[in-house]
Parts: structure tokens; sequence; C-alpha cells
């Protein structure tokens, strides 16, 4: 499993992770958009942020439940309680990104409601808000500031290489 914050990188390194390994990614923000048959940033503005978390824990929790390779978990879905009870039971990767790196990264993408305004403010704050929570989920934590896709996938795969136990093939 793949956790971080806006822009930390978990869609491009998970499809990479993904391929390394042999497996499909599930992305769950794509999997909301589909199941919703709506952008994210439609579902917050027409429905509202709790039906989008509604969205997300449903799908957060298929997918660990049933998924059988790389899961990209949404940046926020690690603040529902339900959601940090399930991922005790999995390899979880924090991917760790500077501020600056996130915001550049993010850029001004309407498409993330929960920076709507200003977007610089919004990533701060939403960073500082999750980061006791990201590392506290962490099985492996890989910085992914200044670094290739490819070269953060060597990490992951070398740090959990050993915290992988044989009958798990799932991240």
């Amino acid at each position: 499993m793949l956790i971080g914050s806006p822009g930390s990188g978990k869609s491009t390194v998970g499809r990479a992770l993904a391929e390394r390994l042999g497996v499909e990614l599930l992305c769950t923000d794509t999997e909301v958009e589909e199941l919703a048959g709506k952008p994210i940033g439609d579902i917050f503005v027409q429905d509202g942020e709790e039906h989008f978390r509604a969205l997300e824990r449903r799908v957060v929790a298929e997918g660990l439940r049933a998924w059988e390779g790389v899961i990209a978990v949404g940046g926020g879905a690690v603040l529902n309680e339900a959601t940090r009870a399930d991922l005790a039971d999995h390899h979880v990767v924090y991917l760790q990104v500077e501020f600056g790196e996130a915001a550049k990264r993010v850029g001004m993408d309407v498409a993330r409601p929960l920076l709507a305004g200003n977007p610089r403010t919004r990533l701060r704050k939403l960073l500082n808000e999750r980061l006791p929570v990201y590392e506290g989920l962490a099985t492996v934590t890989v910085p992914t500031t200044g670094l290739h896709p490819e070269e953060i996938v060597d990490t992951i795969v070398e740090g959990l290489g050993a915290a992988r136990g044989p009958d798990t093939d799932r991240y």
C-alpha cells in the first residue's frame, strides 16, 4: 500500500512498482471517480466531502480485502479510523516528499479540491496535519524528493524485501 500527501508520487510510483512486480495497480482515487461517475472535484462540489470520504472508505476497504497488487491510497483516506485499522495488517509505504517538491508537482491543480483557494497554504496545512498519521502507519518510509520513479521503486523493493513474508505478495 502506498500512502502520502498530494504530490508525493503515489500514482506514478504505484504504476512503476506494479510494473516491476508484474501486478496491477489499484489507484483508489481513480476507483472513486469510476464509482461516482465523475471527477473527484465534482464529487466535492456536487455531493460534498462527506460523500466523497464515504465512497473512498468503501473503495479502500474493498481494495484491501481483495486486491492482489499495488494499492495507491488517496492522501486523505488515512484520516479514517477504520482505514487506519485496516492498513495495520499490510505493508505500508509512506512516500515522503518535501513541501517545495510537493508544491511543484501539484501546482495549481484545480482537480484537487482540498487545495482550493491558496494551494500552497492548504498543501502545507495538509502535510502538517497528516504527517503523524503517515509516519505512524508506515512499514517503510521512502523519500521521493528529487528522485526518479524507478529509483523510488528500487528503494521500496529493497526496504520491503526484509519485511515481506513468504505468504504475502501485496504491497
